[in-house]
Protein backbone atom coordinates (compact mmCIF):
# COMPACT_ATOMS: atom_id res chain seq x y z
CA UNK A 1 0.00 0.00 0.00
CA UNK A 2 2.09 3.50 -0.88
CA UNK A 3 1.72 6.11 1.50
CA UNK A 4 0.96 9.57 0.92
CA UNK A 5 3.07 12.13 1.06
CA UNK A 6 2.38 14.69 3.55
CA UNK A 7 4.56 16.89 6.23
CA UNK A 8 5.78 14.13 8.59
CA UNK A 9 7.52 16.09 11.05
CA UNK A 10 6.39 15.61 14.96
CA UNK A 11 5.09 18.63 15.72
CA UNK A 12 3.05 18.68 12.62
CA UNK A 13 1.54 15.59 13.40
CA UNK A 14 0.98 16.88 17.03
CA UNK A 15 -0.75 19.77 16.33
CA UNK A 16 -3.44 17.99 13.72
CA UNK A 17 -4.02 15.63 16.33
CA UNK A 18 -4.18 18.20 19.10
CA UNK A 19 -6.75 20.42 17.00
CA UNK A 20 -8.78 17.35 15.34
CA UNK A 21 -9.44 15.81 19.38
CA UNK A 22 -10.38 19.93 20.33
CA UNK A 23 -13.24 19.40 17.30
CA UNK A 24 -14.33 16.21 18.58
CA UNK A 25 -14.28 17.61 22.00
CA UNK A 26 -16.01 21.36 21.30
CA UNK A 27 -18.47 19.30 18.55
CA UNK A 28 -17.50 21.82 16.04
CA UNK A 29 -16.24 21.20 12.54
CA UNK A 30 -13.03 22.09 11.11
CA UNK A 31 -11.51 21.55 7.83
CA UNK A 32 -8.59 19.17 7.52
CA UNK A 33 -7.10 18.54 4.26
CA UNK A 34 -7.09 14.69 2.85
CA UNK A 35 -3.27 14.63 3.97
CA UNK A 36 -3.70 15.20 7.58
CA UNK A 37 -6.51 13.32 8.14
CA UNK A 38 -4.41 10.21 6.64
CA UNK A 39 -1.74 11.87 8.77
CA UNK A 40 -3.95 11.72 11.84
CA UNK A 41 -5.55 8.37 11.30
CA UNK A 42 -1.53 6.52 11.00
CA UNK A 43 -0.76 8.46 14.40
CA UNK A 44 -3.67 6.54 15.97
CA UNK A 45 -3.00 3.26 14.61
CA UNK A 46 0.63 3.50 15.73
CA UNK A 47 -0.59 4.35 18.74
CA UNK A 48 -2.99 1.55 19.12
CA UNK A 49 -5.64 3.33 19.75
CA UNK A 50 -8.09 1.77 16.95
CA UNK A 51 -11.51 3.52 18.29
CA UNK A 52 -9.81 7.00 17.65
CA UNK A 53 -8.05 6.05 14.15
CA UNK A 54 -11.91 4.92 13.15
CA UNK A 55 -13.69 7.92 14.57
CA UNK A 56 -10.82 10.09 12.49
CA UNK A 57 -11.50 7.81 9.41
CA UNK A 58 -15.47 8.18 9.60
CA UNK A 59 -14.96 11.77 9.81
CA UNK A 60 -12.15 11.92 7.10
CA UNK A 61 -14.85 10.06 4.81
CA UNK A 62 -17.52 12.27 5.61
CA UNK A 63 -15.59 14.75 3.62
CA UNK A 64 -13.60 13.14 1.47
CA UNK A 65 -15.74 9.84 0.62
CA UNK A 66 -13.37 8.38 -2.30
CA UNK A 67 -10.01 8.09 -0.31
CA UNK A 68 -9.27 4.76 -0.89
CA UNK A 69 -6.41 5.22 2.13
CA UNK A 70 -9.38 6.14 4.39
CA UNK A 71 -11.57 3.18 3.38
CA UNK A 72 -8.62 1.22 3.47
CA UNK A 73 -7.70 1.83 6.84
CA UNK A 74 -11.39 2.06 8.37
CA UNK A 75 -12.02 -1.57 6.49
CA UNK A 76 -8.98 -2.70 8.55
CA UNK A 77 -10.16 -1.47 11.78
CA UNK A 78 -13.46 -2.85 11.30
CA UNK A 79 -11.77 -6.17 10.95
CA UNK A 80 -10.19 -6.01 13.98
CA UNK A 81 -12.88 -5.11 15.95
CA UNK A 82 -14.70 -7.99 14.04
CA UNK A 83 -17.60 -6.25 12.37
CA UNK A 84 -16.45 -8.15 9.33
CA UNK A 85 -19.75 -7.25 6.98
CA UNK A 86 -19.55 -3.58 7.38
CA UNK A 87 -15.71 -4.33 6.67
CA UNK A 88 -16.39 -5.90 3.94
CA UNK A 89 -19.79 -3.33 2.64
CA UNK A 90 -17.25 -1.19 2.73
CA UNK A 91 -14.41 -2.19 0.55
CA UNK A 92 -17.11 -3.17 -1.67
CA UNK A 93 -18.04 0.16 -2.09
CA UNK A 94 -13.74 1.06 -2.55
CA UNK A 95 -13.87 -1.36 -5.26
CA UNK A 96 -16.31 0.58 -7.43
CA UNK A 97 -13.99 3.22 -7.08
CA UNK A 98 -10.73 1.63 -7.86
CA UNK A 99 -11.81 -1.78 -9.40
CA UNK A 100 -7.68 -2.52 -9.90
CA UNK A 101 -6.55 -1.73 -6.87
CA UNK A 102 -4.70 -5.36 -5.23
CA UNK A 103 -5.13 -4.12 -1.75
CA UNK A 104 -8.53 -4.25 -1.84
CA UNK A 105 -8.48 -7.53 -2.63
CA UNK A 106 -5.94 -8.62 -0.71
CA UNK A 107 -7.64 -7.13 2.40
CA UNK A 108 -10.64 -8.43 1.31
CA UNK A 109 -9.22 -11.74 1.21
CA UNK A 110 -8.05 -11.09 4.97
CA UNK A 111 -11.15 -10.40 6.16
CA UNK A 112 -13.00 -14.00 4.27
CA UNK A 113 -9.64 -15.76 6.13
CA UNK A 114 -10.91 -14.37 9.37
CA UNK A 115 -14.75 -15.59 9.26
CA UNK A 116 -13.39 -18.94 8.12
CA UNK A 117 -14.57 -18.44 4.32
CA UNK A 118 -11.24 -19.94 2.67
CA UNK A 119 -12.77 -20.74 -0.45
CA UNK A 120 -14.25 -17.13 -1.20
CA UNK A 121 -10.87 -15.90 -0.13
CA UNK A 122 -8.64 -18.18 -2.44
CA UNK A 123 -11.27 -17.88 -5.49
CA UNK A 124 -10.90 -14.08 -5.50
CA UNK A 125 -6.99 -14.16 -5.04
CA UNK A 126 -6.70 -16.33 -7.63
CA UNK A 127 -9.03 -14.11 -10.19
CA UNK A 128 -6.80 -11.55 -9.54
CA UNK A 129 -3.64 -13.32 -10.47
CA UNK A 130 -5.01 -13.34 -13.95
CA UNK A 131 -4.35 -9.77 -14.61
CA UNK A 132 -2.06 -8.69 -11.87
CA UNK A 133 1.71 -7.47 -13.02
CA UNK A 134 2.70 -8.55 -9.52
CA UNK A 135 2.31 -12.13 -9.16
CA UNK A 136 4.49 -12.95 -6.71
CA UNK A 137 2.24 -10.56 -4.28
CA UNK A 138 -1.01 -12.25 -4.91
CA UNK A 139 1.06 -15.70 -4.20
CA UNK A 140 2.25 -14.97 -1.16
CA UNK A 141 -1.56 -13.59 -0.32
CA UNK A 142 -2.64 -16.72 -1.61
CA UNK A 143 0.34 -18.24 0.50
CA UNK A 144 -1.42 -16.55 3.84
CA UNK A 145 -5.09 -17.56 2.89
CA UNK A 146 -4.10 -21.43 2.75
CA UNK A 147 -1.16 -21.18 5.45
CA UNK A 148 -4.66 -19.76 7.95
CA UNK A 149 -6.74 -22.44 6.53
CA UNK A 150 -3.89 -25.34 7.81
CA UNK A 151 -3.08 -26.91 4.13
CA UNK A 152 0.50 -26.22 4.61
CA UNK A 153 1.24 -27.91 1.50
CA UNK A 154 -0.40 -25.59 -0.87
CA UNK A 155 0.82 -22.57 1.39
CA UNK A 156 4.22 -23.81 0.43
CA UNK A 157 3.53 -23.74 -3.26
CA UNK A 158 2.14 -19.92 -3.21
CA UNK A 159 5.53 -19.06 -0.95
CA UNK A 160 7.71 -21.03 -3.49
CA UNK A 161 5.83 -18.97 -6.21
CA UNK A 162 6.10 -15.35 -4.84
CA UNK A 163 10.23 -16.21 -3.94
CA UNK A 164 10.93 -17.44 -6.91
CA UNK A 165 9.09 -13.97 -8.64
CA UNK A 166 10.78 -11.84 -6.22
CA UNK A 167 13.64 -13.32 -4.01
CA UNK A 168 13.49 -9.33 -1.80
CA UNK A 169 10.04 -10.96 -0.44
CA UNK A 170 11.24 -11.66 2.92
CA UNK A 171 7.80 -11.54 4.37
CA UNK A 172 6.76 -14.90 1.59
CA UNK A 173 9.95 -16.37 3.04
CA UNK A 174 9.57 -16.37 6.03
CA UNK A 175 6.29 -17.69 6.60
CA UNK A 176 7.85 -20.92 3.99
CA UNK A 177 10.11 -21.51 6.56
CA UNK A 178 7.05 -21.57 8.85
CA UNK A 179 4.91 -23.91 6.93
CA UNK A 180 7.88 -26.01 6.33
CA UNK A 181 8.97 -25.97 10.13
CA UNK A 182 4.90 -26.88 10.78
CA UNK A 183 5.75 -30.23 8.60
CA UNK A 184 8.82 -31.04 9.79
CA UNK A 185 10.60 -29.95 6.59
CA UNK A 186 12.44 -26.82 7.61
CA UNK A 187 15.72 -27.99 6.03
CA UNK A 188 14.21 -27.40 2.81
CA UNK A 189 13.62 -23.83 3.16
CA UNK A 190 17.23 -23.04 3.45
CA UNK A 191 18.34 -22.82 -0.17
CA UNK A 192 16.15 -20.03 -0.39
CA UNK A 193 17.45 -18.67 2.82
CA UNK A 194 21.00 -19.12 1.21
CA UNK A 195 19.84 -17.61 -2.11
CA UNK A 196 18.57 -14.59 -0.49
CA UNK A 197 22.00 -13.81 1.24
CA UNK A 198 24.01 -14.60 -1.68
CA UNK A 199 21.82 -12.27 -3.68
CA UNK A 200 21.86 -9.59 -1.10
CA UNK A 201 24.31 -9.99 1.49
CA UNK A 202 23.96 -6.91 2.86
CA UNK A 203 20.27 -7.79 4.12
CA UNK A 204 20.34 -8.33 7.90
CA UNK A 205 17.16 -9.80 7.95
CA UNK A 206 18.84 -12.34 5.36
CA UNK A 207 20.90 -13.05 7.75
CA UNK A 208 18.41 -13.08 10.69
CA UNK A 209 16.27 -15.36 9.85
CA UNK A 210 19.00 -17.81 8.36
CA UNK A 211 20.06 -17.90 11.64
CA UNK A 212 16.39 -18.63 12.98
CA UNK A 213 16.15 -21.88 10.79
CA UNK A 214 19.46 -23.22 11.65
CA UNK A 215 18.62 -22.46 15.56
CA UNK A 216 15.41 -25.03 14.80
CA UNK A 217 17.30 -27.11 13.37
CA UNK A 218 19.84 -27.18 16.36
CA UNK A 219 22.56 -26.50 13.75
CA UNK A 220 24.28 -24.04 16.33
CA UNK A 221 27.27 -23.21 14.78
CA UNK A 222 25.88 -22.09 11.63
CA UNK A 223 23.16 -20.56 13.35
CA UNK A 224 25.91 -18.22 15.40
CA UNK A 225 27.25 -17.20 12.40
CA UNK A 226 24.36 -16.26 10.38
CA UNK A 227 23.14 -13.95 13.40
CA UNK A 228 26.90 -12.68 13.46
CA UNK A 229 26.74 -11.29 10.08
CA UNK A 230 23.23 -9.64 10.94
CA UNK A 231 24.71 -7.68 14.29
CA UNK A 232 27.87 -6.82 11.54
CA UNK A 233 25.46 -5.29 9.04
CA UNK A 234 23.02 -3.81 11.96
CA UNK A 235 25.39 -2.72 14.80
CA UNK A 236 21.99 -1.93 17.01
CA UNK A 237 20.04 -5.08 16.16
CA UNK A 238 18.65 -6.30 19.20
CA UNK A 239 16.72 -9.58 18.59
CA UNK A 240 20.06 -10.71 16.52
CA UNK A 241 22.37 -10.33 19.43
CA UNK A 242 19.66 -12.09 22.08
CA UNK A 243 19.21 -14.59 19.47
CA UNK A 244 22.89 -14.70 19.29
CA UNK A 245 23.42 -15.61 22.91
CA UNK A 246 20.71 -18.23 23.33
CA UNK A 247 22.94 -20.02 20.67
CA UNK A 248 26.04 -19.34 22.41
CA UNK A 249 24.53 -21.07 25.46
CA UNK A 250 23.03 -24.04 23.54
CA UNK A 251 26.97 -23.94 22.43
CA UNK A 252 27.88 -23.76 26.12
CA UNK A 253 30.11 -20.73 24.72
CA UNK A 254 28.82 -18.70 28.13
CA UNK A 255 31.20 -15.98 28.28
CA UNK A 256 30.23 -15.15 24.87
CA UNK A 257 26.60 -15.14 25.67
CA UNK A 258 27.26 -13.08 28.29
CA UNK A 259 29.01 -10.61 25.63
CA UNK A 260 26.13 -11.25 23.05
CA UNK A 261 23.38 -10.57 26.10
CA UNK A 262 25.19 -7.32 27.67
CA UNK A 263 25.10 -6.17 23.55
CA UNK A 264 21.12 -6.49 23.84
CA UNK A 265 21.13 -4.56 26.24
CA UNK A 266 22.50 -1.84 25.38
CA UNK A 267 20.17 -2.17 22.36
CA UNK A 268 16.76 -1.93 23.67
CA UNK A 269 15.59 -1.39 27.31
CA UNK A 270 16.09 -3.89 29.56
CA UNK A 271 13.60 -6.50 29.86
CA UNK A 272 13.49 -9.26 32.50
CA UNK A 273 13.98 -11.82 30.40
CA UNK A 274 17.35 -10.19 28.57
CA UNK A 275 18.36 -9.70 32.37
CA UNK A 276 17.59 -13.36 33.32
CA UNK A 277 19.69 -14.83 30.53
CA UNK A 278 22.18 -12.61 31.26
CA UNK A 279 21.72 -14.04 34.88
CA UNK A 280 21.63 -17.82 33.57
CA UNK A 281 25.03 -16.90 31.36
CA UNK A 282 26.82 -16.04 34.45
CA UNK A 283 25.86 -18.90 36.66
CA UNK A 284 26.92 -21.43 33.83
CA UNK A 285 30.22 -19.49 34.66
CA UNK A 286 29.73 -20.50 38.30
CA UNK A 287 29.98 -17.02 38.67
CA UNK A 288 27.07 -16.86 41.27
CA UNK A 289 27.48 -13.38 43.16
CA UNK A 290 27.18 -11.46 39.86
CA UNK A 291 24.57 -14.20 38.36
CA UNK A 292 22.71 -13.69 41.46
CA UNK A 293 22.96 -9.41 41.67
CA UNK A 294 21.00 -9.90 37.76
CA UNK A 295 18.75 -12.39 38.98
CA UNK A 296 17.73 -9.32 41.48
CA UNK A 297 17.66 -6.93 38.78
CA UNK A 298 14.99 -9.28 36.83
CA UNK A 299 12.89 -9.03 40.19
CA UNK A 300 13.36 -5.55 40.41
CA UNK A 301 11.70 -4.96 37.19
CA UNK A 302 8.59 -7.45 37.49
CA UNK A 303 8.44 -8.81 41.18
CA UNK A 304 6.10 -11.41 39.52
CA UNK A 305 9.26 -12.86 37.41
CA UNK A 306 9.11 -16.19 38.32
CA UNK A 307 12.56 -17.31 36.19
CA UNK A 308 14.42 -14.05 38.44
CA UNK A 309 13.90 -15.54 41.66
CA UNK A 310 13.98 -19.62 40.80
CA UNK A 311 17.60 -18.28 39.33
CA UNK A 312 18.90 -16.51 42.63
CA UNK A 313 17.49 -19.63 44.59
CA UNK A 314 19.73 -21.97 42.24
CA UNK A 315 22.71 -20.02 42.69
CA UNK A 316 22.36 -20.08 46.64
CA UNK A 317 21.47 -23.84 46.54
CA UNK A 318 24.78 -24.01 44.23
CA UNK A 319 26.51 -22.07 47.06
CA UNK A 320 25.04 -24.34 49.84
CA UNK A 321 23.13 -21.78 51.06
CA UNK A 322 20.02 -23.96 51.19
CA UNK A 323 18.09 -22.42 53.77
CA UNK A 324 18.23 -18.97 51.58
CA UNK A 325 17.68 -20.58 48.40
CA UNK A 326 14.32 -22.56 49.83
CA UNK A 327 12.80 -19.04 50.30
CA UNK A 328 13.44 -17.66 46.95
CA UNK A 329 12.82 -21.01 45.26
CA UNK A 330 9.03 -21.06 46.87
CA UNK A 331 8.32 -17.52 45.68
CA UNK A 332 9.16 -18.82 42.34
CA UNK A 333 6.70 -21.63 42.83
CA UNK A 334 4.24 -19.62 44.44
CA UNK A 335 4.36 -17.65 41.44
CA UNK A 336 4.34 -21.03 38.83
CA UNK A 337 2.93 -23.87 40.25
CA UNK A 338 2.87 -25.49 36.56
CA UNK A 339 6.52 -25.51 36.47
CA UNK A 340 8.51 -28.90 37.26
CA UNK A 341 11.73 -27.54 37.45
CA UNK A 342 10.43 -25.67 41.06
CA UNK A 343 8.97 -28.38 42.67
CA UNK A 344 12.48 -30.31 41.54
CA UNK A 345 14.57 -27.98 43.34
CA UNK A 346 12.01 -27.28 46.19
CA UNK A 347 12.25 -31.25 46.68
CA UNK A 348 16.49 -31.18 46.70
CA UNK A 349 16.51 -28.22 48.62
CA UNK A 350 14.49 -29.72 51.14
CA UNK A 351 16.20 -33.01 51.56
CA UNK A 352 19.31 -30.85 51.62
CA UNK A 353 18.18 -29.30 54.92
CA UNK A 354 16.75 -32.94 56.26
CA UNK A 355 13.12 -32.11 55.79
CA UNK A 356 12.35 -35.61 54.10
CA UNK A 357 8.26 -35.04 54.63
CA UNK A 358 8.07 -31.21 52.65
CA UNK A 359 10.70 -33.45 50.35
CA UNK A 360 8.67 -36.11 49.58
CA UNK A 361 5.55 -33.59 48.74
CA UNK A 362 7.30 -31.68 46.85
CA UNK A 363 8.69 -34.69 44.67
CA UNK A 364 5.04 -35.87 44.50
CA UNK A 365 3.75 -32.39 43.31
CA UNK A 366 6.30 -32.30 40.62
CA UNK A 367 5.37 -35.77 38.86
CA UNK A 368 2.00 -34.60 38.79
CA UNK A 369 2.51 -31.89 36.82
CA UNK A 370 5.38 -33.55 34.79
CA UNK A 371 4.65 -37.31 34.97
CA UNK A 372 6.73 -37.68 31.76
CA UNK A 373 10.12 -36.55 33.77
CA UNK A 374 12.09 -38.87 34.18
CA UNK A 375 14.96 -36.52 36.65
CA UNK A 376 12.49 -36.22 39.26
CA UNK A 377 11.21 -39.76 39.52
CA UNK A 378 14.87 -40.76 40.12
CA UNK A 379 15.56 -38.30 42.56
CA UNK A 380 12.60 -39.02 44.28
CA UNK A 381 13.28 -42.70 44.49
CA UNK A 382 16.93 -42.01 45.77
CA UNK A 383 15.15 -39.65 48.53
CA UNK A 384 14.41 -43.18 50.34
CA UNK A 385 17.31 -44.90 48.55
CA UNK A 386 19.51 -43.29 50.50
CA UNK A 387 17.31 -43.88 53.81
CA UNK A 388 17.84 -48.01 52.89
CA UNK A 389 14.32 -48.26 51.84
CA UNK A 390 14.66 -49.89 49.00
CA UNK A 391 11.52 -51.38 48.61
CA UNK A 392 9.87 -47.64 48.73
CA UNK A 393 12.37 -46.30 46.16
CA UNK A 394 11.29 -49.87 44.01
CA UNK A 395 7.59 -49.17 44.32
CA UNK A 396 8.45 -45.44 42.92
CA UNK A 397 10.45 -46.35 39.93
CA UNK A 398 8.03 -48.52 39.00
CA UNK A 399 4.80 -46.15 39.27
CA UNK A 400 7.56 -44.24 36.93
CA UNK A 401 7.40 -46.92 34.58
CA UNK A 402 3.98 -46.79 34.37
CA UNK A 403 4.58 -43.26 32.74
CA UNK A 404 7.63 -43.91 30.85
CA UNK A 405 7.69 -47.50 29.82
CA UNK A 406 11.32 -47.03 27.24
CA UNK A 407 13.66 -45.20 29.48
CA UNK A 408 16.30 -47.33 30.00
CA UNK A 409 17.70 -45.13 33.07
CA UNK A 410 14.54 -46.50 34.85
CA UNK A 411 15.13 -50.17 34.34
CA UNK A 412 18.91 -49.14 35.58
CA UNK A 413 18.02 -47.42 38.81
CA UNK A 414 15.20 -50.23 39.19
CA UNK A 415 18.22 -52.81 38.95
CA UNK A 416 20.31 -51.22 41.57
CA UNK A 417 17.50 -50.94 43.90
CA UNK A 418 16.56 -54.98 43.52
CA UNK A 419 20.09 -55.79 44.60
CA UNK A 420 20.39 -54.22 46.95
CA UNK A 421 17.35 -55.50 48.10
CA UNK A 422 18.38 -58.82 47.49
CA UNK A 423 15.98 -59.32 44.39
CA UNK A 424 18.68 -60.84 42.28
CA UNK A 425 16.78 -62.86 39.78
CA UNK A 426 14.44 -60.24 39.04
CA UNK A 427 17.09 -57.48 39.47
CA UNK A 428 19.04 -58.69 35.91
CA UNK A 429 15.49 -59.56 34.28
CA UNK A 430 15.48 -55.46 34.74
CA UNK A 431 18.88 -55.53 33.86
CA UNK A 432 18.17 -57.10 29.99
CA UNK A 433 15.80 -54.71 29.39
CA UNK A 434 17.69 -51.82 30.20
CA UNK A 435 20.92 -53.08 28.04
CA UNK A 436 18.52 -53.80 25.27
CA UNK A 437 17.40 -50.01 25.29
CA UNK A 438 20.64 -48.46 26.09
CA UNK A 439 23.84 -50.88 26.50
CA UNK A 440 26.49 -48.00 27.16
CA UNK A 441 24.41 -46.22 30.45
CA UNK A 442 25.35 -49.64 32.01
CA UNK A 443 28.56 -47.75 33.45
CA UNK A 444 25.95 -45.85 35.66
CA UNK A 445 25.28 -49.33 37.46
CA UNK A 446 29.02 -49.17 39.41
CA UNK A 447 28.55 -45.65 40.88
CA UNK A 448 26.36 -47.63 43.21
CA UNK A 449 28.28 -50.36 43.78
CA UNK A 450 31.72 -50.13 45.83
CA UNK A 451 32.33 -53.90 46.56
CA UNK A 452 34.45 -55.57 44.16
CA UNK A 453 32.58 -58.92 43.72
CA UNK A 454 29.53 -57.28 42.96
CA UNK A 455 31.02 -55.10 40.26
CA UNK A 456 32.96 -58.41 38.67
CA UNK A 457 29.44 -60.13 38.75
CA UNK A 458 27.94 -57.44 37.09
CA UNK A 459 30.19 -56.97 34.57
CA UNK A 460 30.43 -60.89 34.01
CA UNK A 461 26.38 -60.28 33.04
CA UNK A 462 26.45 -57.27 30.77
CA UNK A 463 29.88 -59.02 28.59
CA UNK A 464 27.27 -61.78 28.28
CA UNK A 465 24.73 -60.07 27.08
CA UNK A 466 26.92 -58.14 25.04
CA UNK A 467 28.55 -61.17 23.04
CA UNK A 468 24.93 -62.27 22.51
Amino acid sequence: MEQPEFDDRPEATHDSVKRFEKMLQNREDSFFDLDTYEQIVEHYLEEGKLEDALKACEYGLSQYPYSLELMLNQAQIMANFQRYDEALDLLERAALFNPHDLDIFYLRSTVYGLIGDYEHAIEMLKEVLDYAEEKDEVHYHLGLAYQQWGKFEEAIEHYQQAVHGDLSNENALYELANCLDQLGKLEESLPYYLAFTDRDPSSYNAWYNLGIAYSKLERYDEAAEAYEYATYLKKNFASAYYNLGNTYMNLERYQEAQEAYEKTLTCEEPTPETICCLAASLEKQLNYEEAIKHYKESIQLDPLWDEGWYGVGVCLYEMNKWFQALHFLRKALNLNKKNADYWLAVAETEQRIGNAISSEEAYRAGVEVAPEDVEIWVKWSILYYEQGDFERATDIIMQALDECPDEAELYYQLTVYLIHAGKFREAFLYLETALTLNYDMHIMLFEYFTNLETQKALFKIIEQYKKE
